[in-house]
């Protein structure tokens, strides 16, 4: 089966719901990516960028004291090695280029975390773009630090106070933008969902991850993992990890949502307690309510907050080619400690959510060989530990 078909359908699941304006939009970036994705200039470029500039390959790292800890073999794909602190960089680039084949003058962004913002904002300086990012006004409280790094790299941001004032909104106002600028515009899409080409070029240029880290555990082990695991929010980092391993059937890939508060509430885990529906763009599980309308979702991991989905990953949900889990906000915290504590590496919040799985997975995958993507570094998010510990502390005391 070819991922996606021609119009851009992971099964049910993807296409391109959008109005006519985006439709025209859409057409002419899918069709510069085609004829640049078999170009040996391209290729050559990014791979130059990948390497010399992002960091790449990144190292598989065998985690020695959190596998005797777990009772399993945990190798960390270390993507938070990367230049600017995340996986992010790698689509970033790949995009940039394509930009810069299409002629844009300007490049637009959607953010939550800011690690993809930074990313774009550090490509848009390396290959002179005007760069603004959109980002909901909650989401640029909680991740002060990187919107000032995403302006000393020259960037614009944009602050998004409709809706709940995180991720979803600021994609919903990148479109808007991008449709009245098509002109000299490029919407850099930051993760592997939205309307067909997105979820198809994302995958693509996140695949790197999957293909190095296949390479390294081949090396390292002569033998592929028993699982794969890796968070997801739009699923970026977890597809670009999975599918260079998706004909591997005797890998079991898990991807991990955000449950926030906990599965008792409805306003996070997408693909384990969402219906289908069409949300920005493309068909795949959504967070809604009885009325089809879209809830907010929540996470104390800014990335994460996300209702919608990329359509890769809700067509491996019904083939049950991977399974998704949950992690709440305070079994992620437990697993930033975890790691720090154990490791010596701080994960990022969203990536803590893949590493507090662990804890899950040991109770039946003793002695087993677990591939983590470690996403990002957690430097961002120390001040969201830090006031969540304080809020511990203080309801302790009461």
């Amino acid at each position: 089966m070819k991922l996606p078909d021609n119009r851009g359908y992971f099964g049910e699941f993807g296409g391109k719901f959008v109005p006519e304006t985006i439709s025209y939009c859409l057409e002419e970036v899918e069709r510069v990516y085609h004829k640049q994705k078999k170009s040996k200039v391209f290729k050559k470029e990014l791979d130059f960028y990948l390497k010399e500039y992002a960091g790449r390959p990144t190292l598989l790292y065998y985690a020695e004291n959190l596998s005797k800890y777990l009772g399993m073999k945990v190798y960390l794909k270390r993507e938070d090695l990367l230049h600017t602190g995340a996986h992010k960089i790698n689509n970033a680039l790949g995009q940039g280029l394509l930009a810069k084949a299409m002629g844009k003058k300007r490049i637009i962004a959607e953010t939550g975390a800011g690690q993809h913002g930074v990313a774009v904002a550090t490509v848009c300086s390396l290959l002179g773009f005007k760069c603004d990012i959109f980002m909901g006004q909650e989401d640029i409280e909680r991740q002060s630090m990187n919107v000032f790094r995403m302006k000393v790299l020259g960037a614009k941001v944009i602050p998004v106070t409709t809706g709940s004032c995180t991720l979803k909104d600021a994609c919903n106002e990148a479109f808007r933008d991008w449709v009245t600028n098509v002109s000299d515009t490029h919407y850099l899409l930051g993760s592997c969902l939205g309307p067909h080409p997105y979820p198809l070029i994302v995958r693509d240029f996140q695949s790197v991850i999957g293909k190095e880290a296949r390479v390294q555990i081949l090396k390292k082990e002569r033998r592929l993992p028993d699982y794969l695991v890796a968070c997801v929010g739009g699923g970026s980092n977890a597809i670009g990890l999975f599918y260079p391993f998706y004909k591997d059937k005797k890998v079991k890939l898990i991807g991990v949502e955000a449950a926030g508060f906990g599965l008792q509430s409805y306003n996070a885990a997408t693909l384990v307690k969402g219906k289908i529906g069409v949300f920005q763009g493309t068909m795949s599980y959504v967070l809604q309510d009885s009325q089809g309308q879209i809830k907010n979702a929540h996470s104390i991991a800014p990335g994460l907050d996300y209702p919608g989905v990329g359509p890769e990953h809700s067509f491996y949900k019904d083939t049950k080619r991977a399974v998704y889990g949950t992690v709440t906000d305070k079994e992620a915290i437990e697993g930033f400690k975890m790691l720090s504590e154990l490791e010596g590496i701080i994960p990022a919040l969203e990536s803590s959510h893949a590493i507090a799985y662990l804890r899950k997975l040991s109770k039946k995958a003793k002695n087993r060989l677990v591939l983590v993507c470690l996403s990002g570094r957690g430097d961002k998010d120390l001040d969201i530990v830090r006031q969540a510990q304080i809020s511990a502390d203080t309801k302790k005391r009461r």
